[in-house]
């Protein structure tokens, strides 16, 4: 055989190996999340502060929500301490992805394009997004956006949903984090406000400066819990705890507790 057959030939073969060794060394790379909790007895779970009632700050001054108990059910099921780490929507995807959280609970929607960053449980929590404004302006569908100003929370769900619709002429302004979207509505910097109904809901009951009158639903999204890319072990372990929840119970009284509605029935 001639000689440049025989170095064909152990290309190819070390081209094998190199291939065969990036994915053990791929392998390594999404070191499973679930080892490293048990080794650690630690869970750092990212969730909102900001966010009622997926999380907010009470009177005792320490963080409770929906959120917040479902970071505590999944800490209970794995076995492992949890510590809660605060975020807002625009970096929550970046702690999971940089190694500062092991998993995102903070009324996380799902997209594609997230899907491309990050890997996602089952749903937990329903969550409908909607735009609001006061009762003497007509908005029924999006087209009577046109020419509105309108705000929205940057990066989130519904930001993109409201983005998609809207007309070109829309003044769409966007803030940090809900408690900033909602304030400048109340304030009347905006003619309308998008959030999610739950959110609204919670404003609307605190605060009578603006009524918040629901106008059509941007989106209607649920919640899922985000996991690092690859850890298919911890979505595994995550979604039979999100089925042993529901099945038990526990996830509908959360959702009597927190958002004043049972889990709808086809949740």
């Amino acid at each position: 055989m001639p000689a440049f057959l025989h170095q064909a030939g152990r290309r190819r073969m070390l081209q094998a190996v190199v291939v065969a060794s990036l994915g053990g060394l791929a392998g390594l790379a999404h070191a499973d999340a679930l080892q490293t909790i048990a080794k650690t007895g630690v869970i750092r779970i990212a969730i909102p502060q900001d966010f009622p009632p997926f999380g907010s700050i009470g009177t005792d001054l320490k963080v409770h929500g929906y959120d917040i108990d479902m970071a505590e059910l999944i800490g209970k099921e794995i076995g492992a301490k949890v510590e809660l780490v605060p975020v807002i929507s625009t970096n929550r995807i970046a702690y999971l992805t940089t190694g500062k959280v092991d998993v995102v609970i903070s009324s996380l929607g799902k997209n594609a394009e997230r899907e491309k960053a990050i890997d996602f449980t089952k749903a937990y929590a329903p969550f409908p997004k909607s735009v609001y404004g006061p009762q003497d302006i007509a908005i029924k569908v999006p087209a009577d956006l046109a020419n509105k100003t309108i705000a929205v929370t940057r990066g989130s769900t519904e930001d993109l949903a409201l983005t998609a619709v809207a007309p070109p002429s829309t003044n769409i302004k966007r803030y940090e984090d809900n408690n900033a979207t909602a304030a400048s509505y109340l304030a009347g910097q905006v003619q309308l406000v998008t959030l999610g109904n739950i959110v609204a809901n919670a404003v609307r009951e605190k605060s009578k400066q603006r009524a918040f009158d629901l106008k059509f639903p941007v989106e209607e999204t649920p919640c899922y819990i985000g996991v690092g890319k690859g850890e298919t072990a911890m979505v595994a372990k995550l979604n039979a705890i999100i089925d042993k929840a529901k099945a038990d119970g526990r996830l509908n009284a959360m959702s009597v507790k927190w958002m004043q509605a049972p889990l709808p029935a086809n949740f």
